[in-house]
């Protein structure tokens, strides 16, 4: 099959619109916001305006009807300067909102949706415990429906979740035991849990090595009661639910993984170009030329890679595979390309007034994040008939 990734129109001019916002609003101010450990309340609050956070949703429920390659374009430009903020609208979209959108009711749309797409409020998704990360399969979080009450009562623990605890964040979809199986298997369930409901508890946010401009927390519950009316989906499909939605939120972390290397490729051609040496701009030295040549194929090739795995999702298509990929390839190249724009800067690379030195620190959790490079190991195996 032939596919052909140059942009739309429409496309073209939503990447130069993002590009200019990344440029002329988001490179002047984050590196304070990073080194503060501050959440860029203004920043997102512009996006919202912009649409951003609407992107790939229909515009009866506030969205933009855009699509996910939108979406994956609008990551990869904002990636490019800075990371903390990508991941912001990544989670805000892919995990917060997209839950909702392909499992909840009318009514839950109608709700939340809104006011998501238009960045008034964030939605983060639970899945995580101290005791299982990329073993989602044994959650430890129950939810017991109280019969008398009609609510779900909800105690466990969820770690490093995004967006939870923000000034504007809504809710936390989570996933929580809900019963078991006639073979002993637990039941996990999807619950909407809006912010601020008794019970449920947001730590202070974690000392990260990275992301410093974006919100990471540790969630409890304890006898936390929402409405049984807040089950996303089916009782007991939770977990198919979440399989579905991280497929998707791969290819999106793919994106911000192409900015991210590409961001390297921006800062170290500009370095190279000014950087003098013995005499004459670093970039006339052929191991710099090298460098600078490798770096760029690594992130033209990860670009065709998530391209392609969205143009499939678009298209109704297979594309779990092709996700797999994306995410494992283009968050090796942002580890790669994050190093060795260090290396052409020099001990400058190692200094945090330099954009490279946070892309380097934020490069590493692309390799973890919505599914570990084991984990994407293990799904292209199985596509290719293998098990284990």
């Amino acid at each position: 099959m032939s596919i052909d990734h140059r942009l739309a129109p429409e496309h073209e001019e939503l990447r130069r619109t993002v590009e200019a916002f990344a440029h002329d609003v988001i490179a002047p101010k984050i590196g304070e916001f990073y080194e503060n450990h501050e959440f860029p309340y203004e920043i997102i609050r512009e996006m919202g305006r912009m649409g951003l956070f609407g992107l790939p949703f229909p515009e009866e429920y506030g969205g933009m009807g855009g699509d996910y390659l939108a979406l994956g374009i609008v990551l990869e430009e904002l990636a490019r300067v800075d990371s903390s903020v990508a991941i912001t609208l990544e989670a805000g979209v892919s995990l917060g909102a997209m839950p909702i959108f392909r499992f909840g009711t009318e009514e839950q749309k109608r709700e939340w949706l809104p006011r998501m797409c238009s960045g008034e409020i964030l939605g983060a998704f639970g899945l995580t415990e101290p005791e299982c990360g990329s073993d989602a399969g044994g959650t430890r979080t129950t939810a017991r429906l109280d019969q008398a009450t009609n609510e779900w009562v909800i105690n466990g623990t969820k770690c490093f979740i995004t967006n939870s605890g923000t000034d504007i964040t809504g809710l936390v979809t989570v996933t929580a035991v809900t019963g078991r199986k006639d073979d002993g298997r637990p039941l996990i369930s999807s619950i909407i849990v809006p912010s601020g409901t008794p019970g449920f508890g947001v730590a202070a946010p974690y000392s990260k090595v990275g992301w410093n401009a974006s919100d990471t927390r540790e969630l409890s519950f304890s006898d936390c009661r929402v409405p049984a009316a807040n089950l996303l989906g089916e009782e007991g499909r939770g977990y198919a639910q979440f399989l579905r939605i991280l497929d998707e939120g791969r290819i999106a972390i793919s994106a911000l993984a192409t900015g991210l290397a590409q961001g390297c490729v921006d800062e170290s051609l500009a370095y190279a170009k000014t950087r003098e040496a013995f005499g004459r701009p670093i970039g006339a030295n052929q191991a710099i030329q090298f460098k600078l040549a490798d770096m760029e194929m690594r992130a033209h090739m990860a670009r065709v890679g998530w391209r392609d795995a969205a143009s499939r999702l678009v298209h109704g298509e297979p594309f779990k595979n092709e996700a797999a990929i994306a995410k494992l390839y283009s968050s090796t190249v942002a580890v790669d390309n994050a190093r060795e724009a260090t290396q052409i800067h020099g001990g400058y690379g190692f200094m945090n007034e330099y954009p490279v030195a946070r892309m380097w620190r934020d490069s590493k959790i692309l390799e973890i994040g919505e599914g570990t490079s084991e984990v994407q190991r293990m799904l292209i195996a199985r596509e290719l008939g293998l098990s284990g």
